[in-house]
C-alpha cells in the first residue's frame, strides 16, 4: 500500500508541477489582519485586479506573491469587506480588513440555493472545513459529533468502515429510516452515510433542522437534511495541497477478567454448590498462575494512514478543483481492515457571459474485511469467544493444531470456539464501488434571473464474499457470494430570481425534479468443498449448492417546489416554501404529498434603538412552522405481492406462487409538523455569539406492520398506526475569551430532546426485534403510549431467594413470574447531549481540544448475560464475579450464587448508565514561518500531533459506552451492547503543506 501511496502522489505532483506560471516583474509580501482585533486572517483570497494571478494567506495571515508593475491587489474574505490596495513601490504590505458587521455577508448553503447568514429565517448549523478535517476518520459524519446542537451522532461499532447513526432532533419513524437526507453538491443521495467522501474534500456541512429549512425537500426532509459541499476551484494561480497522517490505534481498555487460578477456583465453587466433584485439584490450581489472556490474541496495535492531494486553481473563465485520497485503516481486532481510494473533480466554466457549465464527480473504491465479532453467545462469536475462553488453556495444542475448547472440560459450553478459527479460517470481504456525478447548465438571461438545468447519477456496486475453510472446527467448507447494485438518476430544473428595490429585497426559486431508484441483488452459496484454494470463486464445486436468490425494486419520485424570501430594510424577513411529492410507492389517491412551510424573523439589532449599540452586535428573533414527510415503505408495499415457494407433488418438486402473507393497505404518508422559535445574537463586536432554539415536532400517521388475527387469510398488514412527539431546547455559544498575541476561542453547545409516543394503533405496544442470548430469545425494546421511543422492557430484580438465585418482582401480584410482570426498566434516549471546543493559539502554535458527551442515557448490556450470570458452561468471567457473589455470609452481593441451576432474563440488572464524556480530539499544531525562512516555493506548511479518544469518563462497565449493536437505521432497537466491536483510541502525527 505504501508503494501505491508514494507512486500516486509523486505522479500527480510532477504532472501539475509542469503547469506554466505567469512571468512577473517582482514580488510583494505582507500580512493580513482583522481591523477589529489585529488577529491574523488565514485563507484570505488575494488577486491581482484584472488578472487571474493570485494567492491566499497562510495560517499566520502572511503571504508572498509575484506582481507586475503598478499592480492593484484585491483582498477578500468571508465576513469582511473586500479591500483594494495599490502596490506602487512597496515590497511589504500590512493590510487590515473591516468586519462586515451590518450585512453579515457569510453565505451558507440551503436547499436549492444559498443565503446570507443574516437573512436566515430557519434553524441551521454549519460545520466548516477545518473542523471537519480536525482528525482522521473513516466516515465524514463523525466530524458532526458534538459540533452541532440538536445532532446526535453515535458510532454503531468501532469496526473499520462501520456506519454511524445520526439523529437530528430525535427519532420520528417506527418502520422507516431515521437517518437524515444527505445532499452532496445538490444531489440528494439514495442511501444513508456518505462514505464515498473524504474529510479533506469537504468545504462545509450545513445541517437543516427546522421545517422552514427542510420542507423544500418534502417527503425526504422529516429527519433533517445534511447539505455537504465539496471544495470548488477559485480563480488564481494553481495551488497544490497535500495532507498526510499516520496513527496508531489501541484498545481503550481491557476487561478485567479472571486469571487461570481464579477461573479454576471459581468453577470448583460452582461444582461444590451443585454437589458434583471439583473439576480441578488444588495442585492444579496452585500451578496455573495468571494463565493465558485471550484478549491479547485478537486485539492489536493497528495503524491508520491518510493521504490527500488537491490541485486547484483557474482563471476568470474556468475554475477547477481536483483531488485524490487514500485512507487505510487496520482494525484493532485482527483481520478487520478498511481501505478507501477516491478521486474527485469539480470544474466550472463560463461558456459566455450568460452561460455557465459545471461538472462534478466522485469515484470511490472501498475494500472492507470484516470479522465475526458481534452478537453470539457462550463463545459462539469472535469477541464472545475471546472473553469466554478459559485462561487455563492456550490457543494451540502441542502439535501446533488449534485447541478445541468445546471439549476441553466436561463442564464447558459446546459452542465455544477457539478464536483462531474466526481469525484464520473465516473471511468476510466486501468490495464496493461508488460513483456520484452531476452536471449543470446555468443560464442568466438578464440580471437577477437564473435558469438552471441539472442532472446526475449515483451508482453503487457491492460484492460480499464470505468463506469458511475446511480447517474451521466441524466445517466442510462453506461459501457465500452476494452482490447488490443501486442506481439513482436525478433531473432538476429550477428558475431563481433576485431583485432589490428601495428597502425591499426579494428572492424566489421554483422548479421540478425527477429522481428514480433502481436496486437489484443476486446471491449464491455452497457447502462442502474438497479444497480451500478457490474459496468463493467456484460455488459450483460445492457438494451441496445453495438455492440462488435475487431481488429487484424500482421507485420514482416526481416533485414540484418553490420558495420565496423577502426582506424589508434588512430588518424584517419572511420565507415561505412549498413542495409537492408524487411517489410510486403509494397507491392511487395517496401518491401525492404536500409540504408547506413559513418563517418570520426580526433583526432587532437593525432598529434605531440598537443599531449603534456598542454591546449588541447582532440580534435576530425568528419563528417558523412547516410540514415534512417520510415515505417509510418499500416500493411494492401497497400491492398484493405473490410469494414464491416450492412444494412436493407426486414425488416431484414444483415451483409455486401464492398470495402473499401481507394484506395490502391504503396507506398515507408519514407527516412531521414542526414549530421552531429561535434567537441569534452576537455581542461585543461579534466576540460572543449565542444561538437559542425551542422546537416542537409531531409526527403523525406512523407506518408500521400490524399482525392480523389467525384465520384472516393474511398474517400482517402495514397501517398508519400512531403519533410521536419530539420537543427540545438547543443552546450554542461561541466566544473569543482572550484576544491578544495569545488567543483563546471556545465554543460549546448543549441539546435537550424529549421524545414521547403519543398514540399507537388500538393503544397496543410495539415490540422491538428479539435479541437472542442462550436461553433468552426475547424483545428488549418497546414502544408504548406515553413513554419515550425504544425504552427497555424486562423484569425488575427483587434480590435473591434463600438459595441465592435471581428473583424478580411479581408486579401484578398473581403469584406467578411471567410476561405480565415485565415493565419498563430503562431509557436509551439521553437527557442531553453536548460538545465543547477550545482553540488556543500563539503565533504559529495552536492547541485544539474537543470534548463530546451524552448524559442520562441507559445501555442494555446484553454481553454481560453470558459473562456474569451463565455459570454452568465454563465461560470466563469478570474478576468481580468471583469476589462479589451470593453466599450465606454475603446475601446482598452483586451477583447470584455460583450455580449452573441459575436462570436469568432481561432485567434491570443488565441496565447500566451509558453517559460519558470523551476527549474526542486533542491536537498541537505548528505552522512553519516560511516567510521568515525565505522559503518561496512553498505556500504553507504545518506539522501536528494529536490524539483521539484518549480519555473517556463513564460508569459503563464494558468496553465502550458509545455503541449500538442493532444498527443505525433501526428505530426501535437502540442502546443495546451485544459484544460490540469496541471503539479505539489513537495517537496521530500529520503534515499539511501547500505549494
Amino acid at each position: 500500500m505504501k508503494f501505491k501511496v508514494y507512486a500516486w502522489i509523486t505522479g500527480i505532483y510532477f504532472l501539475f508541477s509542469a503547469l506554466p506560471t505567469m512571468a512577473q516583474d517582482r514580488s510583494v509580501s505582507g500580512r493580513v489582519m482583522g481591523a477589529n482585533d489585529s488577529a491574523p486572517l488565514p485563507g484570505v483570497s488575494i488577486l491581482v485586479k484584472g488578472m487571474n494571478a493570485g494567492t491566499t494567506t497562510d495560517a499566520n495571515g502572511t503571504f508572498k506573491m509575484p506582481v507586475p508593475t503598478n499592480a492593484v491587489l484585491v483582498f477578500s474574505f468571508v465576513g469582511y469587506t473586500p479591500k483594494e490596495v495599490t502596490v506602487g513601490n512597496q515590497t511589504t504590505l500590512d493590510v487590515s480588513l473591516e468586519l462586515d458587521n451590518r450585512q453579515l455577508n457569510e453565505v451558507v448553503v440551503v436547499g436549492y440555493g444559498t443565503v446570507k447568514k443574516s437573512d436566515l429565517t430557519g434553524s441551521l448549523a454549519s460545520v466548516k472545513s477545518k473542523e471537519i478535517n480536525a482528525f482522521p476518520a473513516n466516515n465524514v459524519l463523525q466530524a458532526l459529533s458534538g459540533r452541532a446542537p440538536g445532532v446526535q451522532v453515535t458510532q454503531n461499532t468501532g469496526a473499520p468502515g462501520a456506519n454511524v447513526s445520526v439523529r437530528i432532533r430525535g427519532t420520528n419513524s417506527v418502520q422507516g429510516s431515521n437517518e437524515p437526507l444527505y445532499v452532496v453538491d445538490g444531489f440528494p443521495t439514495s442511501g444513508s452515510n456518505p462514505t464515498i467522501l473524504n474529510n479533506s474534500d469537504i468545504e462545509s456541512i450545513e445541517i437543516l433542522k427546522d421545517a422552514s429549512a427542510t420542507a423544500i425537500y418534502g417527503s425526504r426532509g422529516a429527519n433533517g437534511v445534511v447539505l455537504i459541499t465539496t471544495k470548488q476551484g477559485k480563480a488564481g494561480k494553481t495551488q497544490v495541497d497535500y495532507e498526510g497522517s499516520y496513527s496508531i490505534q489501541t484498545l481503550r481498555k481491557k476487561l478485567d477478567l479472571m486469571n487461570a487460578k481464579e477461573y479454576a477456583t471459581f468453577y470448583n465453587m460452582q461444582a461444590v454448590n451443585d454437589k458434583v466433584a471439583p473439576y480441578f485439584t488444588q495442585a492444579q490450581i496452585d500451578g496455573f498462575g495468571e494463565g493465558y489472556d485471550w484478549q491479547d490474541l485478537i486485539f492489536r496495535k493497528a495503524p491508520m494512514q491518510t493521504h490527500n492531494l488537491t490541485v486547484s486553481g483557474g482563471n476568470e473563465k474556468t475554475r477547477f478543483s481536483i483531488g485524490g485520497s487514500i485512507f487505510g485503516q487496520q482494525g484493532i481486532i485482527i483481520g478487520s481492515d478498511y481501505n478507501r481510494y477516491s478521486l474527485r473533480a469539480n470544474v466550472t466554466t463560463d461558456v459566455s457571459k450568460k452561460f455557465n457549465l459545471s461538472y462534478g464527480a466522485t469515484l470511490t473504491n472501498i475494500q472492507t474485511s470484516r470479522q465475526n465479532n458481534g452478537g453470539g453467545n457462550r463463545g459462539g462469536s469472535l469477541i464472545s469467544a475471546a472473553i469466554s475462553a478459559p485462561p487455563t488453556l492456550t490457543p494451540y495444542n502441542d502439535d501446533g493444531s488449534y485447541r478445541v475448547l468445546a471439549t476441553a472440560y466436561p463442564f464447558i459450553s459446546n459452542v465455544i470456539t477457539n478464536p483462531l478459527n474466526y481469525v484464520n479460517e473465516q473471511t468476510d470481504d466486501i468490495t464496493a464501488n461508488r460513483v456520484l456525478a452531476n452536471v449543470a447548465l446555468t443560464f442568466k438571461p438578464f440580471e437577477g434571473l437564473v435558469i438552471k438545468i441539472s442532472g446526475g447519477i449515483e451508482n453503487s456496486d457491492d460484492r460480499n464474499d464470505s468463506y469458511t475453510t475446511t480447517n474451521f472446527i466441524n466445517s466442510q467448507g462453506s461459501a457465500n457470494v452476494s452482490t447488490t447494485q443501486g442506481r439513482s438518476l436525478l433531473s432538476e430544473n429550477t428558475v431563481s430570481y433576485t431583485k432589490s428595490f428601495g428597502k425591499h429585497s426579494l428572492s424566489a426559486v421554483a422548479g421540478f425534479t425527477y429522481q428514480d431508484f433502481l436496486n437489484t441483488s443476486l446471491g449464491g452459496s455452497g457447502v462442502g468443498f474438497l479444497s480451500n484454494v478457490t474459496e468463493t470463486a467456484n460455488l459450483g464445486s460445492a457438494n451441496t449448492p445453495g438455492i440462488p436468490s435475487s431481488g429487484y425494486s424500482f421507485a420514482t419520485l416526481l416533485s414540484y417546489l418553490g420558495r420565496v424570501n423577502y426582506s424589508y430594510n434588512s430588518k424584517y424577513l419572511a420565507t415561505v416554501s412549498f413542495r409537492a411529492d408524487g411517489s410510486s410507492r403509494y397507491s392511487e389517491g395517496n401518491k401525492w404529498g404536500y409540504f408547506p412551510s413559513a418563517a418570520l424573523a426580526w433583526r432587532v439589532s437593525e432598529e434605531e434603538f440598537l443599531k449603534n449599540s456598542s454591546f449588541i452586535s447582532d440580534l435576530k428573533i425568528r419563528a417558523s412552522w412547516g410540514q415534512t414527510g417520510s415515505q417509510a415503505i418499500s416500493p411494492y408495499a401497497t400491492l398484493n405481492n405473490l410469494g414464491a415457494g416450492k412444494t412436493v407433488f407426486d414425488d416431484a418438486l414444483y415451483n409455486t406462487f401464492a398470495p402473499g402473507t401481507r394484506l395490502p393497505g391504503n396507506l398515507k404518508w408519514e407527516t412531521t409538523e414542526q414549530a421552531d422559535f429561535g434567537i441569534d445574537a452576537a455581542f461585543n463586536n461579534n466576540r460572543y455569539r449565542l444561538t437559542l432554539d425551542y422546537y416542537v415536532k409531531n409526527t403523525r400517521d406512523l407506518l408500521n406492520t400490524v399482525q392480523l388475527p389467525i384465520g384472516f387469510g393474511f398474517t400482517s398488514t402495514i397501517q398508519n398506526v400512531g403519533q410521536i412527539q419530539n420537543k427540545g431546547v438547543e443552546i450554542a455559544l461561541d466566544a473569543r475569551v482572550i484576544d491578544k498575541d495569545f488567543k483563546w476561542d471556545i465554543g460549546g453547545n448543549i441539546s435537550f430532546n424529549r421524545n414521547k409516543v403519543m398514540k399507537l394503533y388500538n393503544g397496543a405496544d410495539i415490540l422491538g426485534g428479539s435479541v437472542g442470548v442462550t436461553l433468552i430469545n426475547d424483545n428488549a425494546n418497546l414502544l408504548r403510549e406515553g413513554q419515550p421511543m425504544s425504552v427497555f422492557f424486562g423484569y425488575v430484580k427483587d434480590g435473591y431467594t434463600d438459595l441465592g438465585k435471581e428473583k424478580y418482582k411479581d408486579l401484578n401480584a398473581d403469584g406467578l413470574i411471567n410476561q405480565l410482570d415485565k415493565t419498563i426498566i430503562g431509557n436509551p434516549n439521553p437527557d442531553f447531549i453536548y460538545g465543547l471546543n477550545s482553540v488556543m493559539s500563539y503565533k504559529g502554535l495552536e492547541l485544539t481540544l474537543f470534548l463530546q458527551g451524552t448524559q442520562g442515557n441507559d445501555l442494555l448490556n446484553v454481553s454481560s448475560i453470558n459473562n456474569t450470570l451463565d455459570y454452568g458452561f465454563g465461560l470466563n468471567m469478570p474478576r468481580e464475579v468471583l469476589y462479589n457473589h451470593w453466599s450465606p455470609t454475603n446475601p446482598n452481593a452483586k451477583y447470584p450464587v455460583i450455580s449452573r441451576s441459575n436462570s436469568y432474563n432481561y432485567s434491570d440488572r443488565l441496565v447500566e448508565d451509558g453517559s460519558y464524556l470523551r476527549l474526542r480530539n486533542i491536537q498541537l499544531a505548528y505552522s512553519l514561518p516560511l516567510q521568515k525562512w525565505r522559503v518561496n516555493w512553498m505556500r504553507t506548511a504545518q506539522i501536528y500531533a494529536g490524539g483521539q479518544n484518549l480519555l473517556t469518563f463513564t460508569k459503563y462497565s464494558w468496553w465502550d459506552p458509545e455503541t449500538n449493536s442493532q444498527g443505525g437505521a433501526n428505530s426501535i432497537g437502540q442502546g443495546i451492547d451485544h459484544y460490540s466491536y469496541p471503539t479505539s483510541k489513537a495517537v496521530t502525527f500529520g503534515l499539511r503543506v501547500g505549494f
